[in-house]
């Protein structure tokens, strides 16, 4: 079982969801971001309201824990980005970098994209870092929860790991 850290001195990190598609998906995202103790920033629009009642379903009872900031679009979410000096950390498929050879830092902002398209060139060729989660040879993709899930797990056991490096 993980906990989330509890300290003040726990990371900033946050993870952004572009104009999510699937409310199970993005229910899901925010349950994890309660869980484990990393915000979540919603950038709209998303392709289903956001009161659905399967995101409810997914995210359990666990939504009111969720630390959720909601853009209105694309360009709001990067200029509060930007201001808070915060890196973009894109996953994606076309991505260089294996999550597992990145270095986090304690603010960055873990993006996914949307589930049936990512995301449009011009919010790629803004990101910082374009990150992969390498798959076996002719699989095209993990689930958008799954795969946000493994790059959030590890960017916090690094930064875990480096804020108390006795825990080696």
């Amino acid at each position: 079982m993980i906990s989330a850290p509890s300290d003040e001195s726990a990371p900033d990190l946050r993870l952004a969801l572009y104009q999510p598609d699937i409310p199970q998906n993005t229910g899901t995202l925010l349950r994890t971001g309660a869980c484990l103790g990393v915000a979540v920033d919603l950038i709209e629009p998303a392709g289903f309201a956001v009161t659905d009642r399967n995101l409810r379903r997914a995210g359990l009872d666990y939504l009111d824990e969720a630390m959720l900031t909601r853009h209105d679009d694309w360009v709001a979410f990067d200029a509060a980005r930007r201001a808070a000096g915060r890196r973009l950390v894109l996953l994606t498929t076309r991505g260089e970098t294996d999550y597992r050879d990145f270095a986090f830092m304690p603010d960055d902002v873990i993006m996914v994209g949307r589930e049936s398209a990512g995301v449009p060139d011009a919010v790629h060729e803004t990101a910082d870092a374009r990150l992969i989660v390498p798959m076996r040879p002719g699989l095209r993709s993990l689930n958008v929860a799954i795969a946000a899930a493994l790059v959030v797990g590890e960017a916090l056991r690094q930064l875990r790991r480096r804020s108390d490096p006795a825990r080696g």
